[in-house]
């Protein structure tokens, strides 16, 4: 293929275009554009196709129970339900404990907040539930306002309640917050925030989630007891802690949890290099959480070994609870970075899904169902609810087609809840804790982007390593906008600080590189293309003015200011005789030597243009003045501003731009705009950019119709290259 891409060759004769003529040959088509009022009108209107379409929307069941195929499809979800409501209790439990919850308080979370999402999700595939970042989040919180040690903080609310009854509240009132949150961005139409969330920071995220996630669970797995701890440092602390303590650790806690996080991983491990072959992934967690439950029961672990366990598990589910609003004002700062994150992965994996099986989802909807799920959720105790990619794999994996697997998952998880939950009661939690520690592997393996990233992009590799450390110092709350500054930071540096470059012809063609990348390359003399690779905005007009001041050799203010300096000592000498015009130019009429009328001190304005109107001549800058006087030479006739990658100019920016222009023009460089947007083109015209020096004709449609306009305009120019007489001239003859 690419050697016959060698062998195609295109010729195109068309007519030399500036802006202007363009527009003066094509006429543009009129578009009407809408006004804000018109906006508002049309999202008010109401009519039959307009109900529909919104009903639809706001109920995305609608669409996919029309297209269900039910003898394809029904027993796939069913078998897919089945697998994910096992994974879904164990899950439920073992990622309560983050949260520092009772452990049936997860079977909850793993139920309420997939009935809403089955009905108002735009995923198929997602398995709605416990998440565990957000779990440590809610756990963070709780334990902040009900410490292990020390006193509750002073709400009206935890009277008559026991400590676990508190932290349900907090909890649960928290996860409502964050549902109001999310409900309000999605009727808002504000789902793109996420977009602010680059894959590089969610990366750097949940891998330090993980690291707090691993420490938070190790007092389970070595059966410690360990006071939960908020806030800056508080790994650090947790760590400490257990490192005091670890001589009292429980050995058959730590055999227990060594054992079923290596026949886990082993077994998961298997299931991934044999997907292909099984029919379903084997549920390891789920049989070794059921032996072990057995075991325990068998042997009394409890009694026997001191190791701590799940314990009494009520059956059935407890009466609605209101939130409460003096938790609400202690956690709003919390509650929001919840709402985002929860958002941001639960869209991450559902994109991933939908591209997968080729359908579409909408982030403003999601934000609606997830706040709804929440809301819904947190009235009957359960806490924040998003997805796992793990818990995900398994619905999608196992055939899972819609949402009807998510509510077969539920229906397990009701049947645990209601009938069978004190099955597990002998189960110890440091199987659960092991469990949890275990499907950490995938977020722990992101340290391997490491290397990757400052190979390909040191910015982001810096967005990483500060999106990873400040959370794992600073906790995930403050982590987060201490990253989303960094991000922040990154891109604006990437935009005011911009790669510009100076561009050369490539010989024989009409394309134009960076000068220092190719060696074939035409550069007819005095002519200079500087490319601008950003915006033009208020922060980085004066670095766009000083790399263009590098690239030309010379400062257009300061050489303006020189030659009327010089311009009007000539006057002053003329006037005084001490200096005459004659055929052979300047005489010097004095028998002294004349000083250097620049070292003068002049307080007349010198940026104004030059005016040579009561001299006998037209000076020439580039010969040799006279009374010694010195100015910059300007070895450049000709500038072209490459706008092709310039996507806007703010007002600072255009008023940069325009003094730029003049200084240019008034020590007689012509200055060419090519590939502008149109949009900034008429922006231009709107702020009465253009004047009696800066004039739409110096614009151009493109970089090579501006070439041939210098080359024609200057001719001598091209004496000197006559490769440039071979390619230009045919077409200028043309």
């Amino acid at each position: 293929e690419s050697e016959d891409l060698e062998l195609l060759q295109y010729v195109v004769a068309r007519p030399l275009y500036s802006e202007d003529s363009f527009n003066e040959e094509h006429k543009k088509v009129y578009r009407h554009h809408k006004t804000a009022l018109d906006h508002v009108k049309q999202y008010f209107r109401c009519d039959a196709k307009r109900a529909k379409n919104a009903a639809l929307s706001l109920l995305p069941i609608i669409g996919w129970m029309k297209i269900y195929r039910i003898k394809e499809w029904l027993l796939s979800d069913i078998v897919s339900g089945v697998s994910t409501g096992l994974v879904a209790v164990l899950q439920g439990l073992a990622y309560c404990l983050l949260a520092s919850l009772p452990p049936w308080y997860g079977l909850f979370a793993a139920f309420f907040p997939i009935i809403p999402y089955f009905f108002l999700g735009t995923s198929r595939h997602i398995s709605v539930g416990p998440f565990p970042v957000l779990c440590l989040m809610i756990g963070s919180v709780v334990t902040r306002l009900i410490p292990d040690e020390g006193p509750a903080a002073n709400i009206t609310g935890f009277s008559g309640l026991t400590v676990d009854e508190q932290r349900v509240l907090v909890a649960s009132s928290v996860t409502f917050l964050v549902g109001i949150m999310q409900l309000a961005m999605g009727i808002l139409q504000v789902g793109f925030v996420v977009m602010y969330l680059s894959d590089t920071l969610v990366s750097g995220f949940t891998t330090a989630a993980a690291i707090h996630i691993l420490v938070s669970q190790l007092k389970f797995v070595l059966g410690l007891q360990v006071p939960g701890i908020s806030g800056p440092l508080s790994l650090i602390y947790t760590l400490e802690i257990i490192f005091k303590k670890i001589t009292s650790s429980n050995v058959c806690d730590i055999v227990i949890s060594l054992v079923i996080m290596v026949t886990v991983f082993l077994v998961k491990e298997l299931n991934d290099r044999y997907k292909s072959k099984l029919p379903v992934p084997i549920p390891i967690e789920v049989i070794m959480t059921v032996i072990t439950c057995g075991v325990s029961y068998a042997f009394d672990f409890r009694t026997r070994y001191g190791i701590d366990v799940v314990g009494k598990i009520p059956l059935g589910y407890e009466p609605p609870v209101a939130p409460n609003l003096q938790v609400f004002q202690h956690t709003a700062m919390e509650a929001f970075p919840m709402a985002i994150v929860g958002f941001a992965v639960a869209f991450s994996v559902a994109k991933v899904y939908s591209i997968k099986h080729d359908y579409t989802i909408d982030g403003n909807q999601e934000l609606i169902a997830f706040g709804v799920s929440n809301i819904f959720g947190a009235s009957f105790k359960a806490f924040a609810a998003s997805t796992t990619l793990s818990r995900s794999a398994v619905q999608e994996s196992t055939g899972g087609k819609t949402q009807i697997a998510g509510l077969l998952s539920a229906v397990i998880v009701m049947i645990v809840t209601l009938a069978i939950g004190y099955l597990l009661e002998p189960l110890p939690k440091s199987v659960l804790g092991a469990v949890v520690i275990i499907n950490l592997k995938g977020m722990l393996m992101q340290f391997n982007e490491i290397p990757y990233l400052w190979r390909r992009d040191r910015p982001d590799c810096v967005v990483w390593m500060v999106t990873c450390g400040a959370a794992i110092l600073l906790g995930l709350d403050l982590g987060l906008a201490v990253s989303l500054g960094v991000e922040l930071i990154c891109v604006v540096l990437r935009v005011q600080f911009p790669r510009c470059s100076v561009l050369a012809n490539i010989e024989g063609t009409e394309i134009y590189k960076d000068r220092k990348d190719y060696i074939s390359i035409n550069e007819p003399e005095g002519v200079k293309i500087f490319r601008i690779p950003s915006p033009i905005f208020f922060a980085n007009m004066d670095f766009f003015r000083n790399k263009l001041v590098e690239a030309l050799g010379f400062n257009p203010l300061r050489v303006l200011k020189k030659r009327n300096k010089a311009l009007s000592r000539i006057r002053k000498l003329l006037k005084k005789g001490d200096l005459q015009w004659t055929s052979k130019g300047f005489l010097n009429t004095t028998n002294g030597s004349l000083v250097d009328p620049l070292e003068d001190s002049d307080n007349e304005e010198l940026d104004k243009p030059i005016d040579f109107k009561d001299l006998p001549i037209r000076i020439d800058w580039n010969a040799e003045l006279p009374a010694n006087m010195v100015v910059p030479r300007v070895d450049i006739h000709s500038l072209v501003l490459d706008f092709a990658a310039v996507s806007f100019l703010d007002i600072s920016g255009l008023k940069g731009l325009k003094t730029l222009l003049k200084e240019l023009v008034r020590v007689e460089v012509e200055v060419y705009i090519v590939a502008c947007d149109p949009y900034i083109l008429e922006k231009l015209h709107k702020c009465c950019f253009f004047d009696e020096e800066v004039q739409p004709s110096m614009f151009f449609l493109t970089l090579h119709d501006a070439m041939l306009h210098i080359l024609e305009k200057h001719p001598e120019t091209t004496e000197r290259k006559t490769y440039y007489k071979n390619f230009y001239g045919s077409i200028l003859n043309s």
